[in-house]
């Protein structure tokens, strides 16, 4: 295996990405990673995990401010890169992705062609989804509909969230990854077009807004269900309790199916400490949540210190 790659990414999911790529030998020339933001109450400058990370293992670290600007484009020519590897990074321009002379590859949280887009773990919870998986594949023109390299799979069980999801694909797409640049560098690799794998319906992955989060009672148990762990632990569901003319707003970490077939949407019900919001054909127990303006806790905690029985859920 001959050649060296530019690393793109930013958080900690491109972290293990690259950890991996550098235990297999492989040669990073640079890695390029978003700039330092405020972050905090101080609002001190705050590195990105990926810069972190490559800071600790001494490698060249590029932070543009635009992709097309004049002097990071030169210095990635400079570095005469045989591959660009992207992981959890902006959208390249084309200019960026079709500079180096074996491409530029991508991991994406999905098994493409299906869950295209910028949030494939948790559209794939929140709809029910027994498998997910990741997939390396070409970028091309059309966001991640380039030619498939490579997949791992794995399964999704009813208690998992997107949180443990992404946590086990996190270490399953960096290996999957560090195979496909080896191939790659190796010139051993083969690759699919996106439409000999269709079959059937596309289902999709956007980005999720703060609206999309809200959660409407009047759905079935399990569609809440599904997108409470959907969502959990970021961006979370959430939902409106309203006492008179207050209104506050809780988010929902984590709950428990309880089905029987009767409608109670909008309800509330508390049964010795346990705490019941009602759904379409049931109830939701509810474990873990989080109050406006408190922090995460269990279910007992809350009850022990706010009065919800005088409050009512509001779509």
């Amino acid at each position: 295996m001959s050649g060296k790659i530019i690393f793109m990414g930013t958080p900690d999911f491109a972290v293990e990405s690259l950890k991996q790529i550098l235990e297999n030998g492989i040669e990073v020339a640079a890695v390029v990673t978003a700039p330092d933001r405020p972050a905090g109450r101080g609002q001190q400058l705050s590195a990105s995990a990926v810069k972190e990370f490559a800071v600790s293992k001494g490698l060249t670290i590029l932070q543009p401010e635009k992709l097309k600007d004049e002097d990071f484009l030169n210095e990635l020519k400079t570095i005469n890169a045989d591959l660009f590897v992207v992981v959890a990074f902006r959208m390249l321009p084309e200019v960026v992705w079709n500079m180096p002379p074996k491409g530029t590859i991508n991991l994406h949280g999905s098994l493409l062609p299906q869950y295209r887009g910028a949030a494939p773990i948790n559209w794939a919870v929140i709809n029910g989804e027994k498998k997910t998986g990741a997939t390396t594949f070409f970028i091309e023109k059309e966001i991640d509909t380039g030619k498939v390299i490579d997949k791992v799979e794995i399964d999704i069980s009813d208690t998992d969230t997107a949180g443990s999801v992404h946590d086990r694909l996190m270490v399953k797409g960096a290996e999957l990854l560090a195979k496909t640049v080896k191939q790659i560098l190796d010139g051993t690799v083969k690759a699919i077009p996106q439409n000999e794998l269709i079959k059937g319906e596309l289902k999709e992955a956007p980005k999720i807004f703060k609206p999309d989060c809200k959660i409407d009672w009047n759905h079935s148990t399990v569609e809440i269900y599904n997108k409470i762990r959907g969502l959990s632990p970021y961006p979370a569901a959430w939902t409106s309790i309203q006492k008179d003319d207050q209104v506050r707003s809780i988010k929902l970490f984590k709950t428990t199916k309880a089905l029987d077939g009767s409608s109670h949407s909008n309800e509330i019900k508390i049964e010795k400490d346990h705490l019941y919001f009602g759904t379409a054909d049931g109830w939701l127990q509810i474990d873990e949540l989080q109050i406006e303006g408190k922090k995460r806790m269990n279910v007992s905690d809350f009850l022990k210190g706010f009065q919800i029985q005088d409050w009512k859920l509001i779509n």
